[in-house]
C-alpha cells in the first residue's frame, strides 16, 4: 500500500504535466486565433506560396515563400555540417576516450550549449561573415552558408549529448564480448555500434534541426535578413528573425501583425510536419 507521500508526489507530478500541456495547448490556440484574422484576408495557400513580402503593400503582397526556403535551406546546411562532426566526437567520446577525458570533455560540451546566441552571432559576424567576404571575394559575407555554420555550432551538442549516451551504453554491452573474440574496435563501431545508433542518431537530427529552424539572434546576425530567394553565398531571410524584427515596428491589430504571427503558426506547422516525418521513418527503423 502506497504512502501519503507518495499519493501527493504523484499528485503534484499530475499537475504540473497538466500545466504544461495547458500551456502548450494556449500557446498554439493563442496564436491561431492572432493568424485566423489574417487567413480571413488572404488564403494559407496564397501565403506560403508567394514571393513576396511587402507589409506597406496591399494584403497579397504578403506571403512567405522565399523565407520557409531560408528558414529550411538554413537549417540543412548547419545539419549537413554539424551530423558528421557530432556523430564522429560521440564515436570517439564512447568508445575511444578515458573517463576522466570524457567528463572534460563533456563538461566543455555543457558549456557550449549554455553560451548565449547573441554571443555566438557576434563571434560569426566578425569571423565567419569576414572570412567568406574576404576569402570568397563577395560583396557581403551574410549568406546562408554563414548561418549555417554558425547555427552548426549551436546545434553540435546537442548531437553530442544525444548520440554519445546511447553509444556509450551499446559499447559497454558488446567490448567485452567482441574482444574475447578478436573482434577489432573499428568493427565493432562500424557493424554494431553505428546501427544500433540509428534511432538516437535520428533522434539527435530531429532535436537539431528543430534549434535550428527556431533560433533567432545568431542567425539574423550573420544572414543579411533580405526576403528574396535564398542561395548559398547569398542572402536570406528566416521566419523567426522575421517576426523579431518586425514584431516591434508592426502596429497592434494590423495586418501586418496578424501576418507575423501567421508566420509563426507556419513555422509550427513545418516543426510539426518534420518531426512527425521523421518519428515515421524513426518507427521503420530496425534496431
Amino acid at each position: 500500500m502506497r504512502s501519503l507521500g507518495e499519493k501527493i508526489f504523484e499528485s503534484i507530478i499530475k499537475i504540473i504535466s497538466l500545466f504544461s500541456v495547458l500551456l502548450l495547448v494556449f500557446i498554439v490556440v493563442f496564436i491561431f486565433k492572432e493568424s485566423l484574422i489574417f487567413f480571413n484576408r488572404v488564403s494559407i495557400v496564397d501565403f506560403i506560396i508567394g514571393r513576396k513580402w511587402n507589409p506597406l503593400g496591399a494584403a497579397e503582397d504578403l506571403s512567405i515563400w522565399p523565407i520557409i526556403l531560408g528558414t529550411v535551406y538554413v537549417s540543412i546546411v548547419a545539419i549537413l555540417i554539424a551530423m558528421p562532426i557530432g556523430v564522429g566526437t560521440a564515436i570517439v567520446l564512447s568508445t575511444y576516450t578515458s573517463n576522466r577525458i570524457k567528463k572534460a570533455i563533456r563538461g566543455g560540451i555543457d558549456v557550449l550549449a549554455g553560451i548565449p546566441s547573441v554571443v555566438y552571432g557576434f563571434i560569426g559576424l566578425l569571423v565567419v561573415v569576414k572570412f567568406l567576404e574576404i576569402n570568397l571575394s563577395l560583396a557581403a559575407g551574410e549568406s546562408v552558408l554563414a548561418g549555417g555554420i554558425v547555427l552548426s555550432v549551436m546545434v553540435l551538442p546537442f548531437i553530442i549529448s544525444t548520440c554519445d549516451e546511447s553509444m556509450e551504453k551499446i559499447y559497454e554491452k558488446y567490448s567485452q564480448s567482441s574482444s574475447a573474440l578478436g573482434v577489432s574496435k573499428s568493427y565493432l563501431i562500424r557493424n554494431i555500434i553505428l546501427p544500433e545508433s540509428k534511432r538516437s542518431i535520428l533522434a539527435s537530427m530531429v532535436l537539431a534541426l528543430g534549434r535550428g529552424m527556431g533560433e533567432t539572434m545568431a542567425v539574423m546576425m550573420v544572414i543579411g535578413n533580405a526576403p528574396i530567394m535564398p542561395k548559398l553565398l547569398g542572402k536570406t531571410q528566416t521566419i523567426p528573425s522575421l517576426i523579431t524584427l518586425e514584431m516591434g515596428m508592426a502596429e497592434v491589430g494590423s495586418l501586418h501583425y496578424h501576418a507575423l504571427f501567421a508566420s509563426g503558426f507556419v513555422l509550427m506547422l513545418i516543426l510539426l510536419g518534420i518531426n512527425a516525418l521523421l518519428y515515421f521513418i524513426k518507427s521503420r527503423i530496425n534496431v
